[in-house]
């Protein structure tokens, strides 16, 4: 299941490379508590909660509500993994930009270390990238992409979306635990700060009728092409901002020809179809909706929400001083627990249980 979705102001600029290497030594320090405390199952289930990920980053002195936090974070997270992950057993892969184009790659470089088929989670990052950026339209376009994996299958996506016009994005949480489906609300818990107007969520469970309607019409490319000409003459309904002059006919049966030679039995194979894009969507749902009567959903899947300090100095400068001695305390909390003595381990946990 999607586990969550957090709404962040776009932000430039990059983390000092003194604040950068603190991040990888205390995100390390973290990895290794967690697992060492819970399993390796429980760090990439925390990953997946939205809230937990952006407290995460608090903790690692980022700054609260900055779209950087979601790449700074993964990319610490990547790097501390570099040095422990073959021992734990947990991986990661993909990245920001270029990088995360190269996630099948680095699933592949793990093969060897892995107790299942890297194919299996090649298909888990391919599935989720389709999903939020083609069959949930929200406006925003992902450029960043990670999924964090263990030895025995078990993953999490994590990855984030621009909006060019209102300067905002949009971070997209998943789990694999108790996934039932791609493309059936596989979203739960899904954080924002504001809801999108114009929203197409094919997943949504009240696009099922119009998902079958959309698998036969890309199975029938002549019949698809000549219902989807009956809608240049139709007055679109406000909720429809793509107009059909942003459709390219020749570039539509170009793609609805390979749809047609794989002949996909539903609406996930149909999805994981190489070339069928946003566009494509757009224009087999108008067709479902206007000539068939099968409405999709425009149901934003989105619910309102809203340490040491952030680099840009919001909610204060990062103390340095007293990051470091986090950085310390855990580290040898840690390595005393390795020969025995759990004392300092289990004065965190009391810590905690007081604050609680």
């Amino acid at each position: 299941m999607r586990s969550g979705v957090a709404y962040l102001p776009l932000h430039t600029g990059k983390a000092p490379r003194w604040l950068f290497e603190n991040m990888v030594k205390l995100s390390r320090a973290i990895i290794i508590a967690l697992t060492d405390e819970f399993g390796k199952y429980e760090f990439i289930r925390r990953l997946s909660s939205p809230y937990w990920f952006q407290a995460l980053g608090n903790l690692l002195g980022f700054d609260w509500h900055s779209s950087g936090l979601t790449t700074t974070v993964c990319g610490a997270i990547k790097e501390a993994l570099k040095d422990i992950g073959k021992d734990i057993g947990i991986f990661m892969g993909g990245g920001k930009g270029k990088t995360a184009l190269k996630t099948p790659e680095d699933i592949l470089k793990t093969e060897k270390y892995l107790k299942i088929s890297p194919e299996k989670l090649i298909y888990a990052s391919r599935m989720s990238a389709k999903v939020d950026n083609v069959a949930l339209q929200d406006g925003y376009e992902l450029y960043h992409h990670t999924i964090i994996f263990t030895d025995d299958g078990k993953w999490t996506v994590i990855q984030q979306g621009m909006n060019t016009q209102n300067l905002y994005a949009r971070r997209y949480h998943w789990l694999s635990d108790d996934l039932k489906s791609f493309v059936v609300e596989p979203h739960s818990a899904i954080a924002t700060q504001k809801f999108e107007k114009n929203v197409l969520n094919t997943v949504a469970k009240e696009s099922k009728g119009a998902q079958e309607v959309i698998v036969e019409l890309a199975k029938n490319p002549a019949k698809a092409l000549k219902e989807f000409k009956k809608i240049e003459v139709l007055k679109l309904p406000p909720r429809h901002q793509m107009l059909i002059k942003d459709i390219d006919p020749k570039r539509l049966s170009k793609t609805l020809l390979k749809t047609y030679l794989r002949s996909p039995e539903n609406y996930e194979e149909l999805l994981a179809i190489e070339g069928v894009g946003p566009k494509t969507i757009r224009a087999l749902a108008l067709t479902s909706e206007l000539i068939y009567g099968e409405p999709v959903s425009f149901r934003d899947p989105a619910r309102f929400s809203f340490a040491h300090g952030g680099k840009d100095g919001h909610p204060y400068p990062v103390d340095r001083e007293t990051y470091e001695k986090t950085i310390t305390i855990l580290e040898t909390a840690i390595k005393s627990a390795k020969i025995g003595n759990r004392e300092k381990l289990e004065a965190l946990k009391r810590l905690h249980k007081a604050f609680r």
